[in-house]
């Protein structure tokens, strides 16, 4: 006789609970089925599965970044699975990332195999069809401008809907700090 396996419980924490990068890897190890994101203040951000096509559009960029990557060399590719412990203390997943080669290489095994601390050079968010409201795509641009708070060089925010592309350079840094000062 076989048993059917027992599904995972779901999820469910206090909504004002707040981790620790450390605490939040041990949550990520213990639910690998949730998707989640940690915030600079410590609180959990619960994301969604892509939808199909949207995920059809981030392979499709990967297999781009990839080939860049391969045909310019010093790069190294990360795909939306992937955690960095950026320097606010948040722990963010970009839809699909790059980072310098000689920078990974700089990390020790064991930041290899946890969420690398630091922000990659290139971070691309791509606006699922739950995103493309005015909420979400507010929402994706304070996360453009998290990162690159923390030191992205660069940042590519991918609009489908309205067939558009933010790009989140050095320039949209000086104009934030004018609009702030």
């Amino acid at each position: 006789m076989t048993s059917t396996p027992t599904p995972p419980a779901p999820l469910r924490l206090p909504p004002d609970l707040r981790l620790t990068p450390e605490q939040f890897e041990r949550v990520c190890a213990e639910n690998r089925e949730a998707v989640l994101e940690l915030a600079a203040d410590g609180g959990l951000i619960t994301m969604t599965p892509a939808s199909s096509e949207t995920s059809s559009r981030n392979s499709a960029l990967l297999y781009q970044l990839e080939r860049f990557a391969r045909s310019s060399g010093g790069w190294k590719v990360f795909e939306s699975s992937a955690g960095f412990r950026l320097p606010d203390g948040s722990v963010r997943s970009p839809d699909a990332s790059l980072l310098r080669l000689e920078r990974w290489q700089a990390l020790s095994p064991a930041d290899r195999r946890s969420f690398a601390p630091l922000c990659p050079d290139l971070v691309v968010e791509l606006a699922s069809p739950i995103e493309e409201g005015p909420r979400g795509v507010s929402a994706l641009r304070h996360k453009m401008a998290a990162y690159q708070a923390n030191g992205a060089r660069l940042g590519w925010l991918l609009l489908p809907h309205e067939r558009a592309v933010e790009v989140w350079g050095p320039a949209h840094q000086e104009a934030r700090n004018q609009e702030a000062s």
